[in-house]
């Protein structure tokens, strides 16, 4: 399984990417920052860990129910230049970096230069940032405490995160202490793009600190992702997974099939567009909206979050599934007992059959018309409680004691709605994506017909079920449709950011000139400040370290 697998180390960047063209390209940023790095610190690093940032094709606010997803990393990606401070080199002094003392500078200039300590549990007992933490279900068992303000977003608050998880897991009982050290950060993921550059910069830290502690050996693929899924919560977002698993695990030429029931397991899938006529590509277009999954979280990312743990225990009790007071199932696991045969869950085509019988379920949830505005699907807090068969004070213990939400109405009819069909999407695209491989050449154009229409399902879902859209990028979206695109979606936690579009290759050039004519913020763009915002973009290979020559 591509999860089981070791991290990459490399010690060429010809052994690190898929060709020569695009490792000769890379050595020259990789020796950029190496460059600076010294300049900055007065010694070289001893490592650069990069992490990607990732579209995902298809598969959207599923992951964290545990339902499966289609995501592919992308060529833009995290770098961070990292090694143990040497005292007295460069600016540093030997005061200047105590044990686990930290100093992070960034390549781009709006983000100021920091220094921070790991500091070691009060022997008091914990601190009211540690209480936090632990009611926010983040393991709070850790002998080290790193201050992280979740009400401001700051750049080295992901370099933090990462941090954690590392002191975490390799510090917590033990009588060794981390090594100082300095970091150099860089990246060509657009923040708040949706093409996940938070994940990307987490993976990427998590992964500098090990290796500078030297901590790399016998760690998998799988279980950086359970890291940095944990370490992302440090930053105030609730994420499933679906992000931290394509900058990981995947592989050129590849998407990956990631599923996270009964355990997270990953698929490599070889996407279909280089045998077909025309061959095709995926595009990225960035609606400029700027969307960030921690400001927003209580009535957006977290909301949803929110919602379909409540959706997930409300369904349970309707379907006659027993529950304990604090039992806190998610979507998929209600499914699974509803299904009643465990060996399905094996069986991809079983699972999409099973949930096309689940659907009808689903109206279990829609609540009754009487004594609500026309069309209103949601309903009150007051209504949740009392469908969730729990008190008030149960209620907000088990759903709400560990994070912030804000809404009049709760959509989880809605919500459930499009997990569920979404799950079925997700199925298909991958069946499609598979057949493909066994098919004859040249694929009939057909094929990429059917993945778009997938992918334009997959957005009208996410405008109007999940609500994770807004107008500029349903614009962008139609827009992309209009000027040719065989599909196009939202990709990534929404409310502003990315759409993908597949696009057949021989048409990028004139695609990306008519969305340019045609969606306004773009108009007045040129050149490289028009690539920054909407460019081709072929799976990129996951997460790796560089160890270089001292």
């Amino acid at each position: 399984m591509a999860a089981e697998l070791p991290i990459p180390i490399f010690t060429s960047l010809d052994k690190a990417f898929p060709d020569v063209e695009t490792a000769a390209a890379q050595g020259v940023r990789f020796n950029a920052v190496v460059e600076e790095y010294q300049k900055r610190f007065g010694h070289k690093p001893s490592y650069i860990a990069r992490a990607p940032g990732r579209v995902n094709l298809i598969g959207e606010h599923i992951d964290y129910v545990l339902f499966g997803c289609f995501p592919a990393a992308i060529e833009r990606d995290i770098l961070i230049a990292c090694g143990p401070s040497v005292p007295g080199s460069g600016t540093s002094t030997p005061s200047a970096h105590p044990p686990g003392g930290v100093k992070a500078e960034n390549l781009d200039p709006k983000y100021k230069p920091q220094s921070f300590v790991p500091m070691l549990k009060s022997a008091n007992g914990p601190s009211a940032a540690e209480e936090a933490d632990a009611a926010s279900n983040v393991h709070a068992e850790t002998a080290w405490h790193l201050d992280i303000d979740k009400r401001e977003l700051r750049w080295e608050s992901y370099v933090k995160a990462g941090y954690y998880g590392v002191l975490n897991r390799f510090f917590a009982s033990t009588s060794e202490h981390p090594a100082p050290a300095d970091l150099l950060v860089t990246g060509s993921v657009p923040s708040g793009s949706g093409l996940s550059s938070s994940a990307a910069m987490v993976v990427a830290s998590t992964l500098a600190f090990m290796a500078v502690n030297n901590k790399l050996d016998g760690v998998t693929k799988g279980q950086l992702v359970e890291m940095a899924m944990e370490n992302e919560k440090r930053v105030g977002v609730n994420s499933g997974g679906l992000d931290q698993a394509a900058s990981v695990i995947c592989t050129p030429h590849s998407a990956i099939f990631v599923d996270f029931f009964p355990r997270l397991s990953a698929e490599p899938i070889p996407l279909p567009t280089p045998r077909t006529i025309p061959r095709a590509v995926f595009v990225c277009a960035n609606s400029l909206v700027v969307s960030d999954k921690v400001v927003s979280a209580k009535i957006h990312y977290n909301l949803r979050v929110v919602e379909t743990l409540v959706a997930a225990r409300v369904l349970a009790l309707r379907l006659g599934q027993s529950l304990g007071p604090t039992e806190r199932p998610r979507l998929r696991e209600v499914f699974s007992r509803w299904l009643g045969s465990p060996e399905l869950e094996s069986s991809p085509e079983k699972v999409k059959q099973g949930l096309e019988r689940f659907l009808p379920e689903i109206e279990k949830l829609r609540p009754a018309p009487e004594g609500r505005k026309a069309g209103e699907l949601g309903v009150t807090m007051k209504e949740m409680v009392e469908w969730s068969g729990l008190s008030e004070e149960q209620f907000h213990q088990v759903y709400l004691s560990w994070v912030d939400v804000e809404a009049e109405y709760f959509q989880l009819y809605k919500r459930t709605k499009h997990v569920i069909t979404e799950a079925i999407r997700v199925l298909e695209f991958r069946a499609v994506c598979l057949a493909a491989q066994a098919a004859p050449d040249p694929l009939p154009e057909s094929t990429l017909a059917q993945l778009g229409a997938l992918m334009n399902a997959s957005h009208e879902s996410c405008a109007t079920l999940c609500e994770s859209s807004c107008p500029e990028v349903d614009r962008l979206a139609a827009l992309a449709r209009a000027s040719g695109a065989y599909g196009c979606r939202i990709t990534g936690a929404g409310w502003g950011g990315c759409t993908v579009s597949l696009v057949a290759e021989d048409k990028v050039e004139e695609f990306i000139a008519k969305v340019k004519e045609g969606y306004e913020p773009y108009r007045a763009l040129e050149g490289e400040k028009l690539r920054e915002v909407i460019f081709a973009t072929k799976p990129s290979s996951g997460a790796f370290v560089l160890k270089l020559d001292p």
